[in-house]
């Protein structure tokens, strides 16, 4: 029930994060209240989705598995059972947030493309942390996290790409600037 009260809340979640937010913008700013609603709710909802279709079989088949292959009965508790599936299915939801974090770090010019493209191999290394974190104890669950977060991450590089406020320095002149100095010192 936590798990639905979260998905089906979470378009007023998004909208108090909102509200929250918008006063320290500009009113030409303040017009992307329903594209970000929106966007983030398809985000979040996509990424439970994603878990609980693709992921959470295969990670229980694979549970199951390694159990029948040790000889063991599995004896799963319900209470494990809905508490793995809680952390997994809100892990990958508030993941796959990413692109939409991207594009506001962009547009306040804290982070841009190049930035995210110099620090790729640092983001893979924090994404496999993180899928770590979020998911049961298996590498294949890790990989399943891992793997989309990753492509998420470059699809962020796009949207930084097309939305960073940072501009490149103009390149240094080399013809002297005019300059007046008096004529005479003064003595």
């Amino acid at each position: 029930s936590v798990v639905a009260g979260a998905f089906l809340t979470s378009p007023a979640l998004f909208h108090q994060l909102w509200l929250f937010i918008s006063p320290g913008l500009h009113s030409h700013e303040r017009r992307l209240v329903l594209p970000f609603v929106l966007l983030s709710t398809l985000l979040f909802m996509g990424g439970g989705v994603f878990c609980y279709l693709t992921v959470l079989p295969l990670s229980y088949a694979f549970f199951h598995d390694e159990f029948i292959s040790i000889g063991v009965t599995p004896t799963i508790r319900v209470g494990d059972q809905v508490s793995m599936t809680i952390m997994t299915v809100v892990g990958f939801g508030a993941v796959f947030e990413l692109p939409l974090v991207t594009y506001f770090l962009a547009r306040l010019g804290i982070v841009d493309h190049k930035l995210l493209v110099r620090f790729f191999r640092h983001a893979v290394v924090a994404i496999f942390v993180v899928a770590a974190v979020l998911t049961p104890p298996d590498v294949f669950t890790q990989f399943l996290m891992a793997v989309p977060l990753t492509a998420l991450y470059a699809i962020s590089i796009g949207i930084a790409y097309l939305t960073s406020t940072k501009r490149p320095n103009p390149t240094p002149t080399l013809e002297p600037t005019k300059t007046s100095y008096p004529k005479e010192l003064p003595t």
